[in-house]
C-alpha cells in the first residue's frame, strides 16, 4: 500500500491557503481516479483506491501542520509500510509558483509538516514539492504562506492540480521524472 500524503490544516477557513495545496492535490487525485469516499481514519482523512495495479491510501492529517507526522506514522504502522511507501505533496517556498518538483530525502527547508513528519518517520519518503514561490522577504513569508491564492492565480492552480491528477499513475509507478515531465507539458502556454 503507498500513502500518499496531503499537508495542510483542517478547516473551512484555511481551504485556499497557499499552505494547503497539499490538501488540494490528493482532493483532485482522489476525484480523477474514482477513489472511495472521505473517511475518518489516522487522525485525519483517508480515502482508498488504485491507480493501475497500485493500491493508495489517500491521508489529509486533521492534526494541523506542525503535528502532520503523527498521522502519518499511524497510517504507516498499520498499514506495515515502510518509509519509502509514502510520497507528501507540499507547498514549497522556493520554488517559481506553480512548477512541480519530486525528490526524495532531502531537508525540511523549515517547512514545519515536513519537520513533524521527518521526527515520526524518518527523512527517506518521496516529496512532491508544489511550488507557490517567495514573497521577497523573510517577514513576508508567514502571511504569505498562509494567506488564500488571489483570484489571478486561480486559472494557473486549477491547470496545475488537474495536471497533478492526470500524471498521478507515472507518480504510483515510480517514475517520477515522467510525472514532473507530464506535468511540465501540461502546464506550457
Amino acid at each position: 500500500m503507498q500513502i500518499w500524503v496531503g499537508l495542510g490544516n483542517p478547516g473551512a477557513q484555511y481551504a485556499m491557503n497557499r499552505h494547503n495545496v497539499g490538501f488540494m492535490a490528493v482532493d483532485i487525485i482522489a476525484e480523477l481516479h474514482n477513489f472511495d469516499p472521505w473517511k475518518k481514519q489516522f487522525q485525519g482523512w483517508s480515502a482508498t483506491g488504485r491507480i493501475g495495479t497500485q493500491r493508495i491510501l489517500l491521508l489529509k492529517p486533521a492534526t494541523f501542520m506542525n503535528e502532520s507526522g503523527r498521522a502519518i506514522g499511524e497510517a504507516l504502522r498499520f498499514y506495515k509500510s515502510e518509509v519509502g511507501d509514502v510520497t507528501v505533496f507540499h507547498d514549497e517556498l522556493d520554488l517559481d509558483p506553480f512548477r512541480v518538483k519530486v525528490k526524495t530525502g532531502g531537508g525540511t527547508a523549515g517547512h514545519n509538516g515536513l519537520r513533524s513528519t521527518e521526527a515520526h518517520i524518518g527523512n527517506a519518503f518521496r516529496r512532491v514539492r508544489i511550488g507557490i514561490g517567495h514573497p521577497g522577504h523573510k517577514d513576508r513569508v508567514l502571511g504569505y504562506v498562509l494567506g488564500n491564492y488571489v483570484k489571478s492565480e486561480l486559472d494557473d492552480l486549477a491547470d496545475m492540480l488537474g495536471a497533478i491528477g492526470a500524471a498521478a499513475p507515472w507518480l504510483a509507478t515510480g517514475d517520477d521524472p515522467r510525472f514532473m515531465s507530464e506535468i511540465a507539458l501540461r502546464l506550457q502556454k
